[in-house]
């Protein structure tokens, strides 16, 4: 599901780029995705840095959601620059490297859906939420959806292995890595497919249920308003965050149209931006939200953020 270097899979190998090109081009994605990384860590390190944020459970499932979303963007943006660099490496180390970006692809739609749900608990049953929502339950939804997302690595894998290796005369690639040519089994292509579209579709009902839900609850006079008109922004960023991921999951075959359509140059520079706005930034989205929204957060952020880790008395 990484669409990191899927264009560069088509274009890079078949065109004469400068290495000055290049360079420029890594350039432009690598500063703006390790600003990303910086915010995204930054925020990692804010939310284990006091009690409360370890202790409430939509804390610790932004937690998880933003390790999920880090991870996916420094993997990113390393099969962006092994494209680019048109290294040639090995099924295995390919493999290893698409399948990881699969596993923390997959869990943070799982995350927002969780995220959802809890703010629908918040808002329509506040007196239950804390019976309900409590940290171990949430610790028990974060192993489902890790155990949920492996299983989809497992069965891949096992697609993986209808593919004759040992009739291969060495296990170096002869394409640059990329997650259409390690899907090399006969079904692989049609399990993903229908993978996303369950996934998306799943997590997309639930955030809209979530949405309706909230804004049902708000009609009424027993609901706190302010409560329920901060769950139902917090929802529908959570709408447009699933949508971002999506588009970056199935935004490759609209460029290989537009390749045959469009100058190289101007192209790339296309994907370089889309690349950018699409798949990097999305994954510094929840830190975004969350850092300017959250009262409690974002104190400690800026604080962080300044590199002042130790507060004035």
């Amino acid at each position: 599901m990484s669409v990191t270097n899927q264009f560069m899979t088509n274009v890079t190998v078949d065109v004469n780029q400068g290495i000055l090109e290049r360079m420029v081009f890594s350039a432009v994605t690598t500063l703006p995705c390790c600003v990303f990384l910086f915010i995204n860590v930054t925020m990692l390190f804010t939310l284990r840095s006091k009690p409360v944020f370890c202790e409430t459970s939509r804390y610790v499932l932004l937690y998880n959601l933003l390790f999920a979303d880090t991870v996916q963007m420094a993997l990113s943006q390393v099969l962006y620059l092994i494209a680019a660099c048109r290294l040639i490496l090995t099924y295995p180390v390919c493999g290893f490297l698409t399948l990881l970006a699969s596993l923390t692809t997959t869990i943070s739609p799982l995350t927002l859906l969780v995220m959802s749900l809890e703010r629908y608990v918040a808002v329509c049953y506040p007196l239950r939420h804390t019976t309900i929502i409590t940290i171990r339950n949430t610790g028990v939804a974060i192993v489902v959806i890790w155990a949920f997302s492996s299983l989809n690595i497992l069965t891949r894998v096992l697609l993986l292995l209808e593919f004759p290796f040992k009739d291969l005369e060495s296990l170096q690639m002869q394409e640059i890595c990329s997650d259409r040519t390690m899907s090399i089994g006969p079904r692989s292509n049609d399990y993903d497919r229908a993978f996303i579209c369950v996934l998306f579709v799943s997590a997309g009902v639930a955030v809209s249920f979530s949405h309706f839900g909230v804004i049902i609850a708000a009609r009424s006079a027993s609901t706190d308003k302010a409560s329920a008109r901060k769950a139902l922004n917090t929802l529908l960023l959570h709408l447009v965050q699933l949508c971002l991921i999506l588009f970056s999951t199935i935004f490759s075959p609209l460029l290989m149209a537009l390749s045959g359509i469009l100058t190289r140059i101007v192209f790339v520079r296309f994907y370089t931006c889309l690349y950018i706005c699409v798949s990097l930034f999305p994954r510094c989205l929840s830190s975004l939200i969350y850092g300017i929204r959250d009262q409690t957060i974002r104190p400690v952020l800026m604080q962080h953020l300044c590199c002042r880790l130790t507060p004035k008395v």
